[in-house]
Order: structure tokens, then sequence, then C-alpha cells
């Protein structure tokens, strides 16, 4: 937020968690590189690699 005060309008915050028939459970997420693609603003890269990093932590825990 640092480098693009008003990325936070673009950051992943869309998230589906949802229990499939199965009983198993389904976690989708926005991919943050093709979201902050669309903000020119060449700097975002590092940070979207970072924040997809992070993200694919915590989906990772839940499906463990």
């Amino acid at each position: 937020m640092s480098r693009e005060p008003k990325i936070g309008t673009m950051l992943p915050c869309n998230v589906i968690v949802r229990e499939l028939e199965s009983g198993k459970v389904e976690v989708s997420a926005v991919d943050p590189r093709a979201s902050m693609q669309a903000v020119e603003n060449e700097t975002l890269g590092d940070v979207a690699g970072e924040v997809t990093a992070q993200l694919q932590k915590v989906i990772d825990a839940i499906g463990s």
C-alpha cells in the first residue's frame, strides 16, 4: 500500500470457501498478480508475488 495507496481496492479480498457435496472444502481466490496488472505500476510485481505466496500458504494450510 505504500507503493500504490489505492491498491487496497484491488487486493485479493475475493476469497470463496464452500463445502462440496462430498464434504470436502473448496477454497477459491483471486490471483493477486492478475489483479495488480490492471494498475500501471511496475513496482507491484514483487508485491504481487509476495501476496500470492502468502495466500497460497493459507490455502495449503486449510487443505492439510
